[in-house]
């Protein structure tokens, strides 16, 4: 079932759920759309952990929801944008899903948006980054999967953030319009590869990528760290999320 973010967090925020003592800054989600979005903002802004959660939105939603407030993005070019205040950032590529009406009001982050809105969220107060980037899956190149896969992340880094998360999720195909017949032609011969990619390249469901996001913003040291599309397979396996994760961060959890 499809999720529609604002919906679910209000349903969310129905019961009296206090903010837990120990609840820290605020988190800022931009690209809170789609399946992945909507999936980070329900379980992130759910727990309860950050004293606050914004989500950027191109208008005002007036929602009244606990907790959870929208953070304007002006039409203007972000380094234009007035700085905000938070401690925690996600940034998804997902795109909205044009049948909920919610997500029009969102912002959507576009990949060439990256080192603006890196420096607009450290010159905010961000200490700490996440990103959620799904790549077509087995379209990859393996030199890429478990580092810095452009000068665009390397321009994140260079921001200065306390940590850095890199999810690489793997997703399905999106499906193109051709021109002309031998453009299909060409697309389903190429589509027969889909059935030669690991299985641990295959996409996973989104609520697991959420998950994994939010075992690492809770258990990540400080520094890069890189999830390949899979060891995010990996931990979507059965019960094994919390022991993939510490293997691939190289820590055991401390709860903050």
């Amino acid at each position: 079932m499809s999720l529609d973010p604002l919906h679910a967090l209000q349903a969310a925020n129905r019961a009296v759920m206090p903010v837990a003592s120990d609840a820290f800054g605020t988190l800022l989600v931009a690209g809170a759309t789609g399946a992945l979005g909507a999936e980070l903002l329900r379980r992130l802004a759910g727990s309860h952990r950050h004293a606050h959660t914004r989500v950027l939105a191109r208008e005002p939603i007036r929602d009244g929801l606990r907790g959870v407030e929208t953070c304007l993005s002006p039409a203007e070019p972000i380094a234009q944008w007035p700085l905000t205040s938070a401690h925690t950032a996600i940034v998804a590529f997902d795109p909205p899903r044009l049948y909920h009406d919610r997500e029009r009001a969102l912002w959507v982050p576009e990949p060439a948006d990256l080192p603006a809105l890196a420096r607009w969220l450290r010159a905010s107060g961000v200490q700490t980054l996440a990103i959620v980037q799904p790549h077509d899956q087995g379209r990859l190149p393996e030199a890429l999967k478990h580092g810095l896969a452009s000068l665009d992340e390397q321009a994140v880094v260079a921001c200065g953030f306390e940590r850095v998360i890199l999810v690489r999720s793997a997703r399905k195909p999106v499906n193109a319009k051709f021109a002309n017949p031998l453009e299909r032609l060409a697309a389903w011969m190429l589509s027969i590869v889909r059935f030669m990619v690991p299985s641990s390249e295959q996409p996973v469901r989104a609520s697991k990528v959420a998950e994994l996001v939010d075992v690492a913003l809770r258990i990540a040291p400080p520094g890069v760290h890189v999830a390949a599309p899979e060891l995010v397979w990996q931990a979507a396996q059965g019960q094994q999320m919390q022991v993939v994760a510490e293997r691939w961060l190289g820590t055991r959890p401390q709860q903050r």
